[in-house]
């Protein structure tokens, strides 16, 4: 098995020139295939609000529902970094306050690093959490616990005010001491930029090939979303497709008493069977 990631090794793949490869898991099985397809980061995302819980956001998303996944996903990631995202309403009331979540996320959760969106008054609590010695992957650009101050899922970094803004935002988040930066829903060109001007590896999602590395949430790569992909969603298998197929032929089988069938059912001694059909019958059925 390669060596485990962590934050030190993510963070050396940018002067390596090695790109990043990241995908979101919520669960044992699917977390299992991830890490051993050689995934780098596995990120135990707040997106579980929106691909495993089925709301509309990921706002609604507790600290115990992100321990509660993080966990699992642990038992099953032996060499990925594995990062949790630090749900809305677990780190903006007091650098104090981040600290103890972030702790919570670590010690029950198991998680090597956490992740936190947005800079400028988010700043206190990803430095006090560093001063804790717990890695913090940041995310600029736009970030889904923003989406009421950002009107919308907008995209981010169109106008030069915009940009500048990314770029303050990016440095300030270097500086603080993020091992690595999430850029979400920026132009390519500005992506490519901040990418240039930081010493620590930026991973996009929606922001072009210009990144140091990518991540997707799993359940759209594979087919799973029932709503129409992100247009920078590349989906590798009709996951939805093979499943829903899969279900309606199990379907199918019972319904037709096709299964199972005697092979796929587990026998019974020779002697206790004479004896159960002594003491309450032969069932003629099964002859």
């Amino acid at each position: 098995m390669p060596n485990k990631e962590t934050a030190t090794s993510i963070r050396l793949k940018k002067t390596k020139g090695e790109k990043i490869a990241a995908l979101t898991a919520y669960d044992y099985p699917t977390a299992r295939l991830v890490d051993q397809a050689g995934i780098d980061v596995v990120l135990v995302g707040d997106s579980l609000g929106m691909a495993i819980q089925g709301e509309e956001d990921t706002l609604s998303v507790r600290l115990a529902d992100m321990i509660y996944h993080c966990r699992i996903v642990r038992k099953a990631v032996q060499r990925a970094l594995l990062v949790a995202d630090m749900p809305f309403g677990s780190f903006q009331a007091s650098p104090e306050r981040a600290v103890r979540n972030a702790v919570h996320l670590v010690k029950r959760g198991r998680a090597e690093a956490v992740k936190i969106e947005g800079a400028g008054a988010r700043l206190a609590a990803v430095r006090a959490i560093l001063a804790a010695d717990i890695p913090v992957m940041g995310h600029i650009g736009l970030t889904p616990q923003s989406v009421h101050a950002l009107g919308g899922y907008r995209i981010q970094g169109r106008t030069l005010a915009g940009i500048d803004g990314l770029f303050r935002d990016a440095l300030q988040l270097q500086e603080a001491g993020c091992f690595a930066l999430v850029l979400e829903g920026i132009p390519h060109p500005v992506a490519r930029l901040i990418t240039r001007s930081l010493r620590i590896p930026t991973i996009g999602i929606g922001s072009g090939p210009g990144c140091d590395g990518q991540i997707l949430v799993l359940h759209d790569m594979l087919g799973l979303n029932p709503e129409h992909p992100y247009k920078f969603v590349r989906v590798y298998a009709d996951g939805a497709g093979v499943l829903g197929d899969a279900i309606r032929r199990y379907a199918g089988d019972v319904r037709a008493g096709q299964f199972p069938t005697l092979a796929e059912s587990f026998e019974l001694d020779p002697t206790i069977l004479a004896d159960m059909e002594h003491h309450y019958g032969t069932d003629h059925q099964d002859q």
